[in-house]
């Protein structure tokens, strides 16, 4: 399964374990991902997708799934998002 947010792309970062001794080890940061099932109202269905915490907050800040994808970067989304993004397109015309 992959580190990866399906909305905002937000993946692992590196950087580093600092000791009292300032001594430095490598280490990840791991985004805060969580299992949601998000419903669009346009197209009648739901999706589950595992997104960050703060792409929830974003979904919500925004009016749902809907507003989130109409505003959305295409490079940010993953392939399936992006599919339901432009399905949204079409129904909307």
């Amino acid at each position: 399964m992959s580190r990866r947010c399906e909305l905002t792309g937000k993946g692992p970062m590196s950087g580093n374990n600092v000791s009292h001794a300032n001594n430095k080890t490598k280490r990840r940061f791991l985004p805060n991902l969580v299992d949601v099932t998000l419903a669009s109202e346009t197209l009648g269905k739901s999706f589950k997708m595992r997104i960050s915490a703060s792409a929830l907050r974003s979904v919500d800040h925004r009016g749902g799934l809907d507003a989130f994808l109409a505003k959305a970067k295409d490079v940010e989304l993953s392939d399936r998002m992006l599919a339901v993004k432009k399905e949204l397109a079409k129904a909307a015309a």
